[in-house]
């Protein structure tokens, strides 16, 4: 295990930084590199560490969600408004009623299958975003209207949203039951989530201010509540539905409006644990896409996924409706919004590990959009900013 591990670091860096020298997003090359050392092409990788990739696919998607926390300004959001709140959920409701008329008419899947497929797809990916639009608040670009910052917050609270709704939809393609009460979950599940996160966070500033211990311990122990977060919502599961991973990124969120410092602190480590985490789930994430399967579905794949990224720019644009923003701008934050990854990365291969008939296709349309939308994403913001927003 120990030689793949060193496998997936050593090649895993060179391969993103080589993308990265092209103007492309490294998780390209790292996923890429997943790809040609899974078990479906050079076969390199130790089977051992396959079998627990999911769990650490996990801990990637609670350092980034953690990291978004600890990042978001809340008076970001209360600044934009209206259109910030819409971009939270519009686009990827648009994106997700896309796929579910057309999964079925492109593939023998049910409703409920396309709704899995569509929750994966449908968030945007921080990784491609965040390094972004903190480049063009640094430049000036879109300050007069706060267009980056109305990307940044929306995108963080996009991906939750995201997130619940697919629990949702995996638990209705497991039971097979369609019922008002599982939507019903969804509102639930968020408060609840809220609530925990901020209990929780009050606890950890408590804790924190009473304890002293150094900056690395302090990460640890946050990491180590993170998971014991996700444990509550699986023992309250059949009970009360509350969000695990709503509540991991409301803590991170109480402890940045309410000690700023401590924020700040904490969010440096946990870049740099994203570092690593970003290698490990991007390569791991291609190492479980059966090459031959893709290259069957592919051309629908990437049909169903260009179709629904018109869904999403429509969406993008109501939610933008009445808005002070130009149609410049409107059209910059339409391209914006596009790029997929780290969502897909941590959850595409759930539905698959689950042993859900459509989990194959959820992987292989995961990966896809991935591969498609982060390079239209990243090279449309790269090549379009200077033309579409105004600096000051």
């Amino acid at each position: 295990m120990l030689t793949s591990v060193a496998i997936i670091l050593l090649f895993g860096y060179l391969s993103g930084w080589l993308f990265s020298k092209m103007n492309l997003p490294s998780l390209i090359g790292m996923i890429l590199l997943g790809i040609c050392i899974g078990p479906y092409a050079l076969n390199v990788l130790d089977s051992s560490l396959l079998e627990i990739s999911s769990s650490i696919r996990q801990v990637a998607l609670v350092i980034i969600l953690t990291r978004a926390g600890l990042s978001l300004n809340l008076e970001d959001l209360k600044r934009v408004g209206r259109p910030a709140i819409l971009m939270c959920f519009v686009p990827a409701c648009f994106e997700m009623l896309g796929i579910v008329l057309l999964g079925p008419l492109l593939f023998n899947i049910s409703l409920v299958e396309a709704l899995v497929i569509g929750t994966v797809v449908a968030a945007v990916s921080p990784a491609v975003i965040v390094p972004r639009m903190i480049s063009l608040i640094d430049q000036g670009y879109g300050k007069e209207h706060s267009i980056p910052q109305l990307i940044l917050a929306a995108a963080s609270v996009d991906d939750i949203f995201v997130i619940v709704v697919f629990t949702v939809a995996t638990s209705l393609a497991l039971t097979n039951e369609v019922s008002m009460l599982r939507f019903v979950e969804i509102p639930v599940s968020i408060i609840l989530g809220i609530l925990l996160g901020i209990v929780t966070g009050m606890l950890v500033i408590k804790f924190y201010q009473k304890v002293s211990m150094r900056k690395v311990v302090q990460v640890f122990v946050l990491l180590s509540i993170s998971f014991l977060l996700l444990e509550v919502e699986t023992l309250l599961k059949g009970l009360v539905p509350v969000s695990g991973l709503l509540a991991i990124m409301a803590t991170g969120m109480y402890i940045k409006q309410k000690d700023n410092a401590m924020a700040i602190s904490l969010a440096k480590p946990y870049s740099q644990l994203w570092s690593v985490g970003e290698v490990f789930l991007f390569v791991l994430v291609g190492a479980c896409v059966n090459i031959q399967y893709a290259m069957h579905a592919g051309i629908l794949v990437i049909l169903l996924v260009c179709l629904s990224l018109v869904f999403r720019m429509v969406g993008v644009w109501v939610s933008l409706m009445k808005s002070p923003l130009t149609a410049k701008e409107r059209l910059f934050c339409m391209i914006a919004y596009t790029p997929k990854a780290t969502v897909q990365a941590s959850i595409g291969a759930i539905p698959l590990s689950m042993g859900l008939a459509c989990g194959e296709l959820v992987l292989t349309v995961a990966v896809l959009s991935i591969l498609l939308t982060a390079p239209f994403g990243a090279l449309g913001i790269d090549a379009l900013h200077k033309r579409l927003l105004k600096t000051l």
